[in-house]
């Protein structure tokens, strides 16, 4: 950890030089996954016209990290973090490539895409356990919270601007996609290893099912960690809504293509300002309590979004859910890491960052299901209240969460 001048730790995560570096290695690759997500898709559709191919991109992308989820989190916490990092950046600089080889070879057959789609899904298996566990190695617990918000702006500003870039180079042409996506990683490539090295304590137990299993083992001991993850979770799984856009678009809110691609921004709209608002006014106080709280006001707006039929109104409302979700993230993932010891923080992280790709994933099945049976108004509703619900709730089943503080220190 590189510190600012001055003696006294710095709140600010850009005040130490490699954080600077880590937030512009998250900023190239979150465009760079947004340009290929879009151009493969299109590559794929483009190739094939079946929409049950394109629901198998997820699938291929997600599988690697359920599967390998006690190794990617033990690897985290026994290796150089910046170097899995770097290592997984060239296997998806490679993948890219692959795509781009393809596409130039006008290739009819859509197998090979979802080979190389599987080997990055691996690479982004690995790369998430070890990217989140390295911020708090890069700056001290008082910058903490400013650098998972800063970070996280870095991702909504990418999925906000991404797809949009993505649309625009694949329009132009295929191998500007893709190859502006490998210029993209091979830049980010560059930028990790600019990352000074990093004070890391490596788990110094032998490998057994004991240390495999230590991020499970922890997650289900320290009550505040398993109450963040966990509140996380089911409040995606319930509130999720932006499955059945599509459907709103042009059921509920007779809008076209335009209004889609507005509404699908709005939520990381109102999620980046604010981050902006919060690097600029940071929650200091009572920490738990508004976690809850902004849980609850996730489930509200996207309540109101299920029973909009105004257009501009159901855009003021998924930026209010993104608001409010990012908030709810900053202090969760905030108090997941400052509780969570440096030696299985790389596990603990793995099993989160699962948690969340299946509670996304299971979250557009839940919300599609009940769609079918009584509409897509009353899954939406029925999936705001139930967020308000699980707020609620985990507030008194988590009361060690709740009564959570500051965000620089964990309460004794």
């Amino acid at each position: 950890m590189q510190p600012a001048s001055s003696a006294e730790p710095q709140r600010l995560a850009f005040k130490y030089i490699g954080f600077r570096f880590f937030w512009l290695t998250t900023l190239l690759v979150g465009f760079a996954v947004q340009i290929m997500s879009v151009s493969i898709a299109w590559q794929i559709f483009a190739v094939t016209g079946d929409y049950f191919l394109l629901g198998l991109v997820g699938l291929c992308l997600f599988t690697p990290a359920l599967l390998l989820m006690l190794v990617t989190g033990l690897a985290a916490d026994r290796f150089n973090r910046r170097g899995i990092m770097a290592i997984c950046l060239v296997v998806e600089l490679l993948c890219c490539l692959g795509f781009l080889t393809l596409v130039e070879a006008e290739a009819h057959q859509v197998w090979p895409i979802f080979a190389i789609l599987v080997v990055l899904g691996t690479a982004r298996a690995f790369w998430s356990p070890a990217a989140q566990s390295l911020a708090p190695n890069l700056v001290p617990p008082e910058a903490l919270s400013n650098a998972i918000t800063v970070n996280a702006s870095a991702w909504q500003f990418a999925s906000i601007m991404g797809p949009s870039a993505g649309g625009v180079l694949y329009a132009i042409s295929p191998i500007a996609a893709f190859g502006t996506g490998a210029v993209l990683l091979l830049l980010a490539s560059v930028f990790v290893l600019l990352i000074p090295k990093p004070q890391q304590t490596r788990s110094a137990h032998a490998t057994s099912l004991q240390t495999i299993f230590g991020g499970f083992r922890y997650i289900l001991s320290n009550k505040v960690v398993l109450g963040a993850i966990s509140l996380d979770m089911f409040a995606v799984l319930m509130g999720g809504a932006v499955a059945l856009l599509p459907a709103f678009t042009e059921e509920i809110l007779k809008g076209g293509p335009m209004e889609f691609g507005i509404l699908r921004a709005a939520p990381g709209i109102g999620a980046l300002i604010m981050a902006v608002t919060l690097t600029r006014f940071p929650i200091r106080k009572h920490a738990g309590k508004t976690l809850f709280v902004f849980v609850a006001l996730f489930g509200l707006f996207t309540v109101v979004f299920g029973v909009s039929t105004s257009v501009w109104l159901s855009i003021a409302a998924l930026m209010l859910v993104g608001a409010a979700d990012m908030v709810s993230v900053t202090i969760r993932e905030t108090i997941m890491q400052l509780w969570t010891p440096e030696e299985v923080r790389g596990r603990v992280n793995a099993v989160n960052s699962v948690f969340i790709g299946a509670s996304n994933e299971l979250g557009e099945f839940r919300a599609g299901t009940v769609a079918h049976f009584i509409g897509p108004v009353g899954a939406v509703v029925i999936g705001g209240a139930g967020a308000m619900i699980v707020a609620g709730l985990w507030s008194r089943i988590f009361p060690q969460l709740r009564q959570q503080d500051g965000l620089d220190k964990k309460m004794a």
